[in-house]
């Protein structure tokens, strides 16, 4: 048992759960300090496992990292990714729209500015602004280790997804008054563009191609550590609302499930544009998307 892992596995679920540390120690009845010294990798015990798995209404394997890990808050799902990222060697996505955690700062931009004005209208505003600012803050965490480590980073991007994309916009499933609706979608276009470019370059350990013939039927991605690998399927985009469950996230290291996502994702990856094909394809999109 690692407990650095176990330590990475409760501070996300402790998001997932929505109660503070505060909360979660006195009910455990140690202090907020022990807590977060277990959420750092300190050892604990078997018995305080199987109670603080009570508290958080999940099962102690998966606490363990053992079976399969749910998240439905994209706040604990980005942290847990976050923890993922940090051991990644290799990092696989299939489908979506944009290349994580690689996006431009101006996606970044309008994302939080979309953010910011829903979260004036969520009946908590506060809780809203705290989800913001701590999801914006794992962000920049995932950004700066993957520009530590390096991790090879193959995508294969669904045209479907470019295009709803560069249609609505980035948050666009927002209701945001038009003048931001209308800079969400240039952000989206200078995102799209900027992935366009990686195509031509082609960076070293930079892969990204654009699926042709059947779209995939949904998203997924395997990141590859050191001594294990992970299949992750999600219904959240990175610009979904940080404080909104509308979905299940569901983590596993299984074996099988790896092999099946990885069979599936080498047969898109062989069938997909890529380079130069792919670039011109999404160039025509972005103008598509502007004359319409």
């Amino acid at each position: 048992m690692k407990f650095a892992d176990v330590g990475q596995q409760l501070r996300a679920y402790r998001l997932e759960s929505g109660m503070r540390a505060e909360e979660i120690a006195a009910r455990l009845g140690v202090s907020r300090a022990a807590l977060y010294r277990y959420e750092k990798g300190e050892v604990i015990k078997l018995e305080t496992i199987r109670r603080l798995a009570e508290l958080l209404k999940i099962s102690p394997l998966s606490l363990l990292g053992i079976g399969v890990e749910y998240f439905a808050r994209p706040i604990a799902f980005g942290e847990r990714l976050r923890n993922l990222e940090e051991q990644a060697d290799q990092l696989l996505q299939v489908g979506g729209r944009l290349v994580q955690p690689l996006t431009t700062d101006t996606f970044d931009g309008a994302m939080t500015e979309a953010w910011t004005e829903a979260a004036e209208t969520s009946p908590d505003r506060a809780l809203a602004r705290d989800a913001i600012e701590q999801v914006l803050q794992t962000l920049a965490q995932r950004k700066r280790n993957h520009q530590g480590r390096r991790p090879n980073v193959t995508a294969i991007l669904s045209e479907s997804a470019v295009r709803r994309f560069l249609s609505d916009g980035v948050c666009g499933g927002l209701a945001v008054p038009e003048r931001s609706r209308a800079r969400c979608r240039i952000a989206a276009a200078a995102e799209m563009s900027n992935i366009a470019t990686m195509m031509e370059n082609a960076p070293i350990g930079l892969q990204i191609g654009i699926a042709n013939g059947a779209e995939p039927s949904g998203s997924f991605r395997i990141i590859r550590g050191r001594d294990r690998a992970h299949v992750i399927t999600s219904p959240f985009n990175l610009d979904s609302l940080p404080w909104v469950s509308t979905g299940v996230t569901a983590i596993t290291s299984a074996d099988d499930a790896i092999a099946a996502h990885q069979r599936v994702a080498e047969g898109l990856w062989r069938d997909a544009s890529k380079g130069p094909e792919a670039a011109a394809r999404l160039r025509a999109l972005i103008r598509e998307a502007e004359a319409g």
